[in-house]
């Protein structure tokens, strides 16, 4: 058989001397000018811009009209920078998701969208104000706040633009002139008008409630917005002399605390009911030790070895044991009464107490923590009764700063601006120390909160905030205007008392907005399944949400409030009035939110109807997880902005629609919980059916998460410049996307590699089928057997890619694709076919076969690969058929059933089985230099296995295993015979071929010559000529 591939030059003919004919003139080799080095950095933008110029977009949404919709919506990426791997990942595994949904028969509308607002843009605004030596502006002034405002604006236009492109360069295809931005004018009108909702429908408020706090930010932070880091911690271990009970009043109350800081805000100490507690004595102790002979402490029996140990204690008595009753009963003295701190501390019994560590109590500062704070305010009646005062003091303000509510600390710094820790701590513990009231210090290792901007550490900090409650039941089931954007509108202008809940307009069961959150949570899909399970827990367990943020770029908290008591309204009632709601999201819609700061605003939105100076208008903007959670209402829900996506009818109502959303797992706490909630509390119902979630990338040995701070990032633009984004997309759509994915230079060589695989076998079939016209086709019915095989497997492949497609198990889609190609294909189907195809005359069916099944797997192996490798399926398609119409407007090919054939296919199983020990013989020759090529052989292949010899009889061995013969012979195989463990009863015996080798197709046979017109030539290559002579023109 002659060798050649592409179109590369061949020796064929050389061995007949010099002056021969060149007989590679006369053979069918590949001819195609797709390269085979893909030069992708350079070709991918050629590809692009011809998508731009012919409005691809545009071509696909007519193409899917009356389909039904598929729509992933995208979660919208932060418009500050250049785009890193992580985006990279993101927006392809988005665009793997719309591209085979499309061609799995869906219309795949992808709107793309950025979130715009938020501190990390005020950030680079402040930055350039100092370079520049200007102060930060005066929010109060309202041309002030605007101008930096439009500042912001200008700056996120800017990064939208450069993200904009180097999304696309990646090959995603989307409504790139049309996306969404969370601070365009609709969506902040649209963003306003859902807060207003809330208002409506009893759950936002404002509450003063320890929240978590950035210093360096100076903003308080939502879950979603902090991450937790290792920190060091001071430890100490704090007496609270007894003041009144029970108990002996040289008896101390012990707690631990890593905060010691908060020490000033304390008002109580909790234990727990469930654990057994006794009162200790020290009996021994060193010189000048804290903990002194004759002290008692109180403590959780199971820790008070460990506690004892860390009070270098040397001996103790436990002398009785203390019941809850007792505690109960019990009133503390503050540990630093001495500087201002004389009031009782109530001992509280909470559930949120363990004896996991510590001491068994809990220090209690309501405001600086949510269990604290919880227990405090359940508690509140009774402590009244007692006559103490539930005030919860504020003794940190917003820059970290201990204020004159802690007295002996004010002006101490919890935190330094830049995140770094204070004197606070060292002050309160030297007091502490200097009232004889610490018996321990040292330091602890923990996970602690950080932001996951700044990466620095938070506080936890009673402040003013706005919040959606969770556990209010006013949510009526089913909601109003339920999935059409409808939800609550009360009209009527009533002050939001904070009890009784209001009730449900429509009438209905009452449910609270954690009810309807985790009902919906059951009703998605979760891929991976796992993340069900971490969302649930998030939501089960989370507090409420607070939704205000004290900056000012973002939509504000378009509520009033009343000052005082007036006209029926009490003081701190929310305005609720339909008309006032109206006139605000209106003017966002025709100047943007930046009309809320402008001059006059209140007397615009309230007057005549209300007297401006009997309201506060809020000046807090939201938290920028509500803006982003919002998204569904002014992309999903507005047919004016997006007429692409108008008519939505998803499956849960009885239509054929779909809704994805798809982010890194980290959003189960983020994007996919704050959208959850809005809809939820809106709408009554997830805004989506399905969510799909990735993994952070790593370093290529999986230690380190990739970042530009640890120095092992790889940046997209680098690749795409050195490798093309083919490569990327290959790299995402082999990648275990559920988890961690690593990322680095050897795995690109790696994505290159398989990629130059699967390039070359799309080039060789395009190289084959120069030679096809439709009038070759042979039917079915006539195809040789290896044919009928090959078009079997095609359905196999089929289903498979098919299911792995529609489970988004892009992993599974090249699991299937790759060994089709690079063995079924490349190595066994293509090898064992170049000869005819190579050789044959044109008449021959054999031939005409090939390049009629070869036609039908370039079809289908392209299409499968579309979603993949879009610019590498795009160029190949267009040098089969022409640049006219994109691969990425065809679908899936349906293919006949009538293809399947189970029984041909386990006939061929044990075919292959006798061929890999035939091939493995020929190695061992070849590796011993006793033959060249196969094609110098004529194994005996011995075959004592009856179905194994039924199976190839009737197969012409040489054929199948590329040599010029083959001898099947019915015995058990001599001891020499070559054989394999796992194919029994099969040997093989390599012989050398007998006869001449033809000069075109290298065969050795005993009919060279027997045609005197081609004396060098076997019969076969000599017909083949005399036809190919016979055909060309005269």
């Amino acid at each position: 058989m002659a060798k050649g591939n592409g179109g590369a030059k061949t020796d064929a003919g050389t061995n007949a001397g010099e002056g021969a004919r060149d007989w590679s003139q006369t053979l069918n080799l590949p001819q195609t000018d797709f390269p085979m080095r893909a030069g992708l950095p350079q070709k991918e933008p050629e590809i692009l811009m011809r998508w731009q110029e012919r409005d691809l977009y545009r071509e696909l949404r007519e193409a899917s009209k009356g389909r039904p919709k598929f729509v992933l919506h995208d979660g919208p990426p932060y418009a500050n920078g250049n785009i890193h791997i992580g985006h990279a990942l993101n927006k392809i595994l988005k665009d793997l998701v719309v591209k085979s949904q499309q061609m799995l028969g869906f219309d795949s509308n992808y709107v793309p969208g950025w979130d715009c607002h938020g501190l990390p843009i005020e950030w680079k605004i402040e930055e350039q104000y100092r370079a520049k030596g200007r102060e930060k502006p005066d929010f109060s002034d309202a041309a002030a706040i605007n101008a930096f405002r439009d500042e912001c604006r200008k700056f996120a236009e800017k990064w939208v633009d450069v993200q904009r492109e180097e999304f696309k360069r990646l090959g995603v295809i989307g409504d790139w002139d049309n996306p969404y931005l969370t601070m365009s004018h609709a969506a902040e009108a649209t963003i306003a008008r859902e807060l207003m909702k809330f208002a409506a429908n009893g759950l936002l408020y404002r509450g003063s409630k320890p929240v978590m706090w950035s210093v360096v930010e100076k903003t308080a932070l939502a879950e979603a917005e902090v991450e937790y880091q290792d920190y060091q911690s001071d430890a100490v271990w704090v007496k609270f002399p007894v003041r009144a009970g029970s108990l002996p009043s040289d008896a101390d109350v012990i707690i631990w605390t890593t905060t010691p800081w908060t020490l000033p805000g304390n008002r109580a100490i909790s234990f727990s009911s469930k654990i057994e507690y006794g009162l200790y004595e020290v009996t021994a102790a060193p010189d000048g030790n804290w903990a002194k002979v004759g002290d008692k402490y109180i403590l959780a029996d199971k820790l008070a070895a460990d506690v004892l140990k860390s009070s270098k204690v040397e001996s103790y008595e436990r002398l009785s044991a203390v019941g809850a009753d007792v505690l109960a009963g019990l009133v503390a003295q503050h540990p630093l009464k001495s500087l201002g701190y004389d009031f009782d501390v109530p001992l509280l019994d909470g559930d949120h107490v363990t004896d996991d560590t510590g001491t068994g109590f809990v220090h209690t500062a309501p405001g600086h923590g949510a269990d604290d704070y919880i227990i405090w305010i359940a508690n509140q009646k009774a402590l009244r009764d007692r006559g103490i005062d539930t005030t919860i003091p504020f003794t940190v303000d917003a820059d970290g700063v201990l204020t004159k509510e802690a007295p002996g600390f004010t002006g101490k710094r919890v935190l330094k601006e830049n995140g770094d820790k204070g004197d606070a701590n060292d002050a309160v513990i030297k007091a502490l120390a200097d009232a004889g009231n610490i018996i321990a210090r040292g330091r602890l290792k923990h996970s602690y909160p950080h932001s996951w901007r700044s990466k620095k550490p938070v506080i936890f900090r009673n402040t003013p905030q706005w919040f959606i409650a969770m556990d209010k039941g006013v949510l009526p089931s089913p909601l109003v205007g339920e999935g059409k954007g409808g939800g609550d509108s009360r009209t009527a202008a009533v002050g939001l008392p904070p009890t009784p809940n209001p009730s449900p307009p429509g009438g209905g069961e009452l449910r609270t907005l954690r009810d309807v959150a985790l009902s919906e949570i059951k009703a998605t899909e979760w891929v991976p399944e796992t993340g069900e399970n971490r969302i649930n827990g998030m939501i089960a367990n989370r507090p409420d949400w607070v939704v205000s943020r004290q900056r000012a770029w973002g939509v504000p908290i378009t509520v009033f409030v009343a000052k005082r008591d007036h006209d029926g309204f009490s003081e701190g009632d929310i305005l609720r009035d339909e008309a006032v709601n109206a006139a605000i999201a209106d003017a966002f819609a025709k100047e943007g939110a930046d009309a809320w700061f402008a001059e006059g605003a209140a007397k615009r939105f309230l007057a005549p109807k209300y007297d401006p100076a009997n309201w506060e208008q809020v000046r807090d903007v939201l938290d920028v997880w509500f803006d982003s959670g919002s998204t569904h209402a002014f992309v999903l829900d507005d047919p004016e902005q997006f007429p692409g996506l108008a008519g939505i009818h998803r499956v849960r109502d009885g239509g054929t629609d779909r809704v994805m959303y798809l982010e890194g797992s980290d959003q189960h706490r983020g994007w996919f919980h704050s959208s959850l909630l809005e809809s939820c509390g809106t709408r009554g119902r997830a805004p989506y059916d399905v969510v799909l979630t990735h993994g952070f990338i790593l370093d290529e040995k999986g230690e380190d998460k990739m970042s530009k701070s640890k120095g092992n990032a790889l940046s997209p633009q680098d690749v795409m410049k050195t490798a093309g984004a083919d490569i990327l997309r290959l790299w995402v759509a082999s990648a275990d996307t559920t988890g961690d994915i690593r990322f680095g230079p050897a795995i690109v060589q790696s994505a290159s590699e398989a990629y130059r695989k699967l390039r070359n076998t799309l080039r060789w079939m395009l190289g084959a089928l120069h030679y096809f016209t439709p009038e070759l086709t042979v039917p079915r019915a006539e195809l040789p057997e290896l044919e009928r095989l090959m078009l079997h497997r095609l359905t196999e492949i089929d289903a498979e890619v098919r299911a792995a497609y529609a489970a988004y198990d892009f992993r599974g889609v090249v699991a299937a694709l790759a060994p089709f190609m690079n063995t079924d294909l490349s190595s066994f189907y293509f090898d064992i076919r170049k000869d005819a195809l190579y050789c044959e005359p044109y008449s021959s069916v054999k031939r005409r076969g090939a390049l009629t099944v070869i036609d039908q797997i370039f079809g289908c192996v392209t299409t499968w690969l579309a979603p993949i490798l879009s610019f590498t399926a795009e160029e190949a398609w267009g040098h089969r058929y022409g640049g006219d119409r994109s691969i990425h407007l065809e679908t899936f090919p349906e293919l006949p059933e009538a293809w399947r054939d189970a029984a041909l296919a386990e006939k061929w199983e044990r075919v292959r089985d006798v061929r890999r020990v035939v091939t493995g013989a020929l190695e061992i020759e070849r590796a011993a230099k006793r033959i060249g090529s196969s094609l110098e052989a004529a194994p005996e292949v011995f075959v004592a296995d009856a179905a194994l010899r039924e199976a190839v009889e009737d197969i012409d061995l040489a054929e199948i295993a590329i040599t010029s013969g083959a001898t099947l012979t019915a015995t058990d195989a001599p001891e020499e015979a070559f054989t394999l463990p796992d194919v029994p009863g099969v040997g093989v015996v390599v012989r050398r071929a007998d006869g001449r080798k033809c000069a075109r197709s290298w065969r050795i046979t005993n009919d060279v010559g027997s045609d005197p017109d081609y004396p060098d030539l076997s019969a076969r290559d000599a017909a083949a000529v005399r036809e190919l002579e016979a055909r060309r023109p005269a």
